[in-house]
């Protein structure tokens, strides 16, 4: 069995010396969902970001390692702002103890 670190989900994967790719260790190696996204060298000091997920980030960014970043603070995020479960209570009764009658 393989265990991942948490930090560790996601990986940067040199394609060729000019293309990358993310991919989420979570999923095995012939699944499709393992690749995140696509990077390629646009300039010298821009790369372009093909999402093959639907996240809200950008489509360009300075290197292949800060689209990296960027996927795992999104990770982070998402993980840290789940909703808190409410516990649900019921009515609150009258002073007695017994609920009003209908009039």
């Amino acid at each position: 069995m393989m265990e991942h670190d948490p930090d560790r989900r996601f990986t940067l994967v040199e394609v060729s010396a000019s293309d990358w790719a993310i991919h989420d260790l979570q999923y095995p190696e012939n699944d499709h969902r393992r690749v995140v996204c696509t990077i390629f060298e646009d300039a010298p000091t821009e790369v372009e970001v093909l999402w093959r997920r639907d996240l809200p980030l950008a489509l360009r960014y300075s290197s292949a390692e800060d689209v990296l970043e960027a996927v795992r603070r999104f990770q982070d995020t998402s993980r840290a702002t789940r909703p808190i479960p409410i516990p649900h209570l019921p009515p609150a009764r009258g002073a007695h103890g017994r609920r009003s009658a209908p009039r």
